[in-house]
């Protein structure tokens, strides 16, 4: 034990983070055998010893993203358990139609009250775009402001998506995996669009169409791969990273075969840097299974056979402010939630916003917003915002 606490003690110090010091990212231990877990474990020991207060940290945010920095993750080797969690990755379609149900089912179905108690009012569980919205300070700043500031950007990243796809009034639009219709309303509400919102979620959809009712917007329970029949435009935001690495090709092929020609189809994901088999054990465990962060050049070879690629649009930055301030809407809202969910899940949801948040601030991961369209089309304007 002593030799796995000189061990990670040595690798922390590289990342200026101290075991019982007193900056906000530095941890303090309670449980010994965190120690010799992540060493054997890595990211999977981190997640699940905070989740049994092992250790606490005032900004777990800064702790993981100094450590990513650092590079002192990657200096812990991989055990063997480690190494044969991508295996089945690399040889079965972990996303099949059944298997994809797995993380709607696991996560999206928990309840539309939890979300609902830490999003904006358009149930927007993507990054939100802060351009032009001035930085606070979000442990200092009132409740109401910080909600006041992600409602707007949330609204600014929705325009931005509709500007972006040059929508007109009347136009089809298709969104894939439309999560509790925000997209959906927000298109149909401000542009005069004609909506068909497609999700494997019960609750989301059971949601959406009550949110969307009485506009010209359909919420189907459809699997993306079984699309065929024409639209306008068509958008994805933040479903992409359930797709799986042997499904983006079906994808793509899916996408082509519902575009218009002339239309414009805009994905919005989560990306990796590198393109890798391999995903977070803790994140795949807690909160989504068998999900797997695309790399750009897996973007591009699965797109090439089917799309012109118009724009690639980097604002990661922006999603380490959008965690944030879901992760002080959550704690606002946890008195509502606590008898419901309980508090192994508060410290898990906890660790899942700020670890994220860590993440995009260290740039590990990124959020992309590319545009495509079909081979020959003519090129539109899609450099808004």
């Amino acid at each position: 034990m002593a030799a796995c606490k000189r061990i990670l003690t040595h690798l922390l110090a590289e990342a200026d983070v101290e075991i019982g010091g007193h900056h906000p990212w530095d941890i303090r231990i309670t449980d010994e055998r965190l120690f010799r877990e992540i060493l054997l474990r890595k990211n999977l020991a981190l997640g699940e010893g905070y989740m049994r207060g092992w250790w606490n940290c005032d900004h777990v945010d800064e702790f993981i993203c100094r450590v990513l920095k650092s590079g002192a993750a990657g200096r812990v080797s991989n055990t063997w358990r480690l190494a044969a969690r991508a295996i089945p990755a690399l040889v079965f379609n972990l996303q099949t139609p059944s298997r994809s149900k797995a993380v709607a089912r696991r996560h999206y179905d928990l309840g539309n009250d939890l979300f609902q108690a830490f999003l904006d009012p358009y149930l927007q569980y993507s990054c939100a775009y802060y351009k032009n919205i001035a930085e606070r300070d979000l442990d200092a700043a009132p409740g109401e402001a910080v909600r006041r500031d992600l409602a707007r950007a949330q609204r600014a990243k929705l325009r931005l998506i509709c500007d972006k796809l040059a929508l007109k009034p009347g136009e089809r639009l298709l969104d894939i995996g439309c999560g509790w219709g925000g997209l959906a309303r927000f298109a149909a509400e401000e542009y005069g669009c004609r909506v068909v919102g497609v999700n494997i979620s019960r609750e989301q959809i059971a949601f959406a169409r009550e949110f969307c009712a009485g506009l010209p917007v359909e919420i189907r329970e459809q699997d993306y791969r079984t699309l065929d029949e024409p639209f306008d435009k068509i958008v994805s935001v933040g479903m992409f990273e359930h797709v799986g690495p042997k499904n983006y090709a079906a994808y793509m092929d899916a996408a082509a075969r519902c575009l218009r020609p002339g239309g414009v189809f805009l994905l919005h994901t989560i990306g990796a840097n590198a393109t890798s088999p391999e995903i977070d054990p803790w994140i795949e465990k807690y909160v989504f299974p068998n999900g797997n962060l695309p790399s750009a050049a897996q973007i591009a070879r699965a797109s090439e056979p089917f799309f012109v690629m118009e724009d690639w649009h980097n604002f990661g930055p922006d999603y380490d402010r959008t965690l944030m301030s879901w992760l002080r809407n959550f704690r606002e809202s946890w008195p509502g939630l606590r008898d419901k969910y309980g508090e192994p899940f508060r410290r898990m949801w906890e660790y899942y916003l700020q670890s994220c948040a860590g993440a995009f601030r260290a740039r590990d991961i990124q959020l992309w917003q590319v545009v495509f369209t079909h081979i020959g089309d003519r090129q539109p304007d899609c450099r808004a915002g």
